[in-house]
């Protein structure tokens, strides 16, 4: 498909509390959405008109991306529109899709759904169906409306250039039109409706974000860490964020909690994201003695940044000494806390290796630990 795009993104979003477009869902801005997805379409160029002092945050939005450029908006939705066609030229049947950022959850089949109406029209939107009853009135229900022929109009609407560019030249300067589809109606000219998808929900209110987070596809991924530590002298051992009084401790970089480091390393591999030496060298004496804790947040602080999501976490650890059952529920306490999981989401084992090896010889202790999160795929 060869056509033009306007994102429009210059709203203030103050019924979603401000900024929605800015703000991240499933891992990156809700702008990118929409952009990636007609960039993805075919679409050259994308025009995303913003406000005059979003400029930069849009940059900072779609960083990684080629074949857009920004512009600036203005007070009304028109006046955006205007400033985005502006910023477009071709030939006058050059087929122009608008979109709203705010109904990130753009699909290719709704476009090409589009591009196939706009052959015998003057424009074609997306459009779904009212399938609830209507009622009209306040307090009190005045009548019952018919819904048959109605729809909810959505974005994305196509059009061609010339015939947008010259439906908007006509519209009165003292009324503002609801959608692009209205200007062109009032011009007299035909709109077919197509259908529209229901993930095209726009977001309106803060509520509206958790329903399209779960919306979201998702991958389901799993990481394993592994992690050794030796014995040394000492009064005590921290495992799994719980300090345990005790005749040796563990030696180390840090405080040597290997099941803190096995989980860190769990979570970091399911995501991909290297393990837990690419981010915290033990050769930077930053860290000498530093509480484990802190690598594990990282950790999840990276996971909730790529709209990532924890499951489930299961460590175990190996050793013959101490006994880690009367400090179990402490530790898997400590692990639901810094990790924001319900407890019963949260495991600790222990077992031994019936005196064998370097565990069973009580030379060092060691920790395996499984981490399942969900993933925007």
């Amino acid at each position: 498909m060869t056509f033009a795009s306007i994102v429009v993104a210059a709203g203030s979003g103050s019924r979603a509390g401000g900024d929605k477009q800015w703000r991240a869902l499933g891992g990156k801005a809700v702008v990118r959405w929409s952009v990636e997805a007609v960039l993805d379409a075919g679409s050259a160029p994308v025009v995303v008109v913003v406000a005059r002092d979003s400029l930069g945050r849009a940059e900072e939005a779609l960083s990684g991306l080629s074949g857009w450029i920004a512009v600036a908006g203005g007070a009304e939705r028109a006046d955006s529109v205007r400033a985005g066609l502006d910023a477009i030229d071709g030939p006058e049947d050059r087929p122009v899709l608008v979109h709203d950022a705010a109904r990130p959850l753009l699909s290719r089949a709704v476009i090409e759904r589009l591009m196939a109406a706009l052959s015998a029209a003057d424009g074609a939107i997306a459009a779904l169906p009212v399938s609830d009853t209507l009622k009209r009135g306040d307090a009190e229900i005045e009548a019952t409306v018919d819904r048959t022929g109605l729809w909810r109009a959505q974005t994305p609407q196509v059009f061609p250039l010339g015939r947008l560019r010259a439906a908007y030249a006509a519209w009165p300067a003292n009324e503002t039109p609801t959608d692009d589809a209205a200007v062109v109606e009032r011009d007299g000219g035909t709109v077919r409706l197509v259908q529209g998808d229901p993930r095209l929900m726009k977001l309106t209110f803060p509520e509206d974000f958790a329903m399209a987070e779960a919306l979201l596809p998702r991958q389901i991924r799993v990481g394993t860490g592994f992690d050794v530590h030796r014995w040394g002298p000492g009064e005590a051992v921290w495992l799994c964020g719980v300090e345990i009084p005790h005749d040796q401790t563990l030696i180390g970089h840090s405080d040597a909690d290997a099941g803190l480091h096995a989980l860190t390393d769990a979570l970091l591999g399911a995501m991909g994201d290297g393990d837990i030496g690419d981010h915290f060298p033990p050769t930077d004496p930053k860290w000498k003695g530093a509480a484990s804790d802190q690598f594990l947040i990282h950790a999840v602080e990276r996971l909730r940044a790529r709209g990532g999501r924890l499951v489930n976490v299961d460590v175990t650890l190996i050793c013959e000494r101490p006994k880690v059952k009367p400090h179990r529920l402490a530790m898997r306490e400590r692990l639901a806390e810094i990790l924001a999981l319900p407890l019963d989401a949260v495991s600790v084992k222990a077992t031994t290796t019936e005196a064998l090896g370097f565990t069973g010889r009580g030379e060092g202790l060691a920790a395996q630990a499984v981490a399942t999160i969900e993933m925007p795929g």
